[in-house]
């Protein structure tokens, strides 16, 4: 995921310690109930699309903005999937930054996918019981988005290691 310009300034300031941020998912299915996934090129791994809203950003515009970004797909947002805070990632130029990440069910309506930016190896389409390697995160969200129930939010009572998508 590239650093948005307004976080390299917190940097500046702040140094390597933890920085608070939010984060979008979108989980983008098409008409024939398909899931959009990228293979990331920062980890080389599938997952769902996401990034970093921009100040005053609201999270369905992050949403179609990264999405198009990354893959080329039109979409718009249907419903809140789950809220979850992270744990910390640790980066390897030793930065430490923690998201509250807002997952959003999404509907293409437009464009053909592919690589439209440096943020990814490869995109495509997959049916949902034929999907690559993913890990539990992208997985959670992909299940939580097919169920018909409403948002899920991680309560203190809940133990990680316990949540069944």
């Amino acid at each position: 995921m590239a650093t948005p310009e307004f976080i390299r300034h917190l940097r500046n300031s702040i140094g390597r310690q933890l920085l608070w941020l939010p984060g979008v998912s979108a989980v983008v299915f098409d008409d024939q109930g398909r899931v959009l996934l990228g293979k990331r090129a920062d980890t080389g791994g599938w997952s769902v699309i996401g990034g970093i809203p921009e100040p005053g950003e609201q999270p369905a515009e992050t949403a179609m903005r990264e999405v198009y970004e990354e893959t080329a797909v039109r979409v718009v947002a249907e419903g809140v999937v789950l809220v979850e805070t992270m744990p910390p990632t640790h980066y390897p130029n030793g930065d430490v930054c923690q998201f509250m990440d807002v997952t959003l069910r999404c509907r293409a309506v437009g464009g053909e996918a592919k690589v439209n930016d440096d943020e990814s190896l490869e995109v495509g389409w997959f049916d949902v019981d034929a999907l690559p390697e993913l890990e539990e995160y992208a997985l959670t969200r992909i299940k939580r988005a097919l169920e018909a129930g409403p948002t899920w939010f991680h309560t203190m009572e809940e133990e990680p290691e316990g949540q069944q998508p």
